[in-house]
């Protein structure tokens, strides 16, 4: 089995073609692919190029539990980079599909940057989804660990469950909430410890029929947004373009941003622009960490 490893601030993937592969990929050699101590390690796997009848190409996205995850914005830019390298695509744009539905992509910088068009975000409960009646999910409560928080929820392809401090809902892009106002209102106290603790309850609670991805956001100024990350099947992650898409469209729905806004990960900076209608556009870096073959030994 040929790979290719690569990361996006600190999110790693292995990049596996179908074309060598002897046969399918199954959960438990996923699982032991990415495992970091018995295996290759990374945060999932992308497998493709897959055959696409409506995009250039398809990709499967494995998270490390062996689980699908339906979108993957760093996935999607390093996935992006693997098909520039092989020289699959070159510097135009493309389409691509996932699980999560049809995204345009462009590779630039000499392979080392990525610009993705990560679809739509929304915010309604059936589309997420979200237990209860149909509604937008935002400024709700719940508890977990002894713990209450608010929260908001929102897809782009994929569920996430933003964690947020009480804020005061306004209008997208109204200037009236400052700065000075969003730092109270945001958690103060995110950190790996939070999403370590809270994220894998927030995961799994019965408000979330799919589970989900778990975003502790805190708003720095109108420019720029802090997350820690928690993701659905992977767990404690560095960095995560559809968390930060998700985020930044929670915060502007809160009127607490603009439309462009610097997302700061622990592993490093993703931008995101939002448009009308919360169309997202994220742009991020993509480094090759390397290749090779994986032994037959290890699934033994």
């Amino acid at each position: 089995m040929k790979f290719w490893k690569y990361h996006a601030l600190g999110n790693d993937y292995i990049v596996m073609d179908p074309r060598e592969l002897p046969a399918p990929l199954t959960t438990e050699q996923v699982k032991t692919i990415c495992h970091r101590n018995f295996g290759v390690g990374s945060d999932g796997i992308l497998l493709g190029p897959l055959p696409s009848t409506t995009a250039k190409c398809a990709l499967k996205i494995y998270n490390p539990d062996g689980s699908i995850a339906e979108k993957s914005g760093n996935g999607v830019r390093i996935f992006s980079r693997y098909l520039w390298d092989i020289k699959f695509v070159g510097n135009d744009e493309f389409a691509l599909q996932t699980d999560g539905g049809i995204v345009r992509s462009t590779v630039f910088a000499g392979g080392k940057m990525a610009r993705v068009e990560m679809g739509k975000v929304s915010f309604d409960s059936e589309k997420i989804p979200v237990t209860g009646a149909k509604r937008e999910v935002i400024n709700e409560k719940i508890s977990v660990g002894g713990r209450e928080f608010t929260y908001c929820a929102a897809t782009i392809g994929n569920p996430h469950c933003v964690v947020v401090g009480r804020v005061t809902p306004c209008a997208p892009g109204d200037a009236s909430e400052t700065t000075a106002r969003a730092e109270r209102r945001a958690l103060p106290e995110i950190s790996e410890a939070m999403a370590r603790e809270f994220g894998p309850l927030l995961e799994v609670h019965p408000n979330f029929p799919r589970k989900t991805n778990v975003q502790f956001l805190k708003v720095l100024d109108r420019a720029n947004i802090q997350i820690e990350i928690w993701e659905r099947g992977a767990g404690y992650t560095l960095a995560s373009g559809s968390s930060s898409s998700a985020s930044a469209a929670v915060a502007h729905r809160l009127g607490l941003v603009d439309k462009s806004v610097a997302v700061h990960c622990p592993g490093g900076i993703i931008q995101i622009e939002i448009g009308d209608g919360f169309d997202i556009l994220m742009t991020g870096s993509v480094t090759k960490v390397g290749e090779g073959v994986i032994s037959p030994e290890i699934f033994g």
